[in-house]
């Protein structure tokens, strides 16, 4: 095993609000908590890691069925528009707190499902060939890892993970095993990661 190495079209964009410079993200997340930072600003967040997603998606396309993806916690769609420009259309974010953001950079429909929704089963009946969750799954608290990971597997066959952290490490979680990392590095020499992992 190797290791490290649709949405409904929408009318035209509204135009986004002006974007307020944030201070690290993670300060703010201190400073306002997780889901208060979110609900601030959602509608107008970016990721600041852009090119470091986009260089691990496309290093890893030979690796990762992106044929009708979900771009799980998907901000202002990082994923969904490097995958368009690979040429794959068929995306459907999700992401409780930026779908306005979504909305606005991509022009189509964003589902609102929380880390609890899934756990509770509402994303049952949908099937996508891979869930991409972008520098998001760290802030799942620890013991609503394993429900969520399993309700997503009920959804899919590969998730990927993409975070600037050495967690979560899903293989840790009955049932799942990793099927391949692969990571860049930041302009501070800083690792990004790609995680892909499967059911066992």
């Amino acid at each position: 095993m190797e290791k490290e190495r649709r949405g409904e079209q929408l009318g035209p964009p509204e135009v986004p609000k002006k974007r307020v410079q944030l201070k690290a993200i993670r300060n703010s997340y201190a400073d306002m908590g997780v889901e208060a930072f979110y609900k601030s600003q959602g509608s107008v967040y970016t990721n600041p890691h852009f090119p470091y997603i986009s260089t691990l998606l496309r290093n890893n396309e030979s690796r990762i069925d992106y044929s009708n993806i979900l771009d799980f916690c998907c901000g202002s769609g990082e994923v969904s528009q490097v995958l368009l420009e690979l040429g794959y259309e068929y995306s459907e974010g999700s992401d409780p707190f930026t779908q306005k953001a979504y909305v606005a950079a991509m022009n189509k429909a964003c589902l609102g499902y929380s880390f609890q929704d899934v756990i509770k089963g509402k994303m049952d009946g949908r099937r996508y060939s891979s869930i991409i969750c972008s520098f998001a799954m760290h802030l799942c608290p620890e013991k609503k890892l394993y429900p969520l990971i399993q309700q997503l597997f009920n959804c899919t066959d590969q998730l990927v993970l993409l975070t600037p952290h050495k967690r979560p490490k899903l293989d840790v979680v009955d049932g799942v095993v990793l099927e391949f990392e692969d990571f860049t590095l930041t302009e501070r020499g800083k690792k990004v990661r790609l995680r892909s992992y499967r059911r066992s």
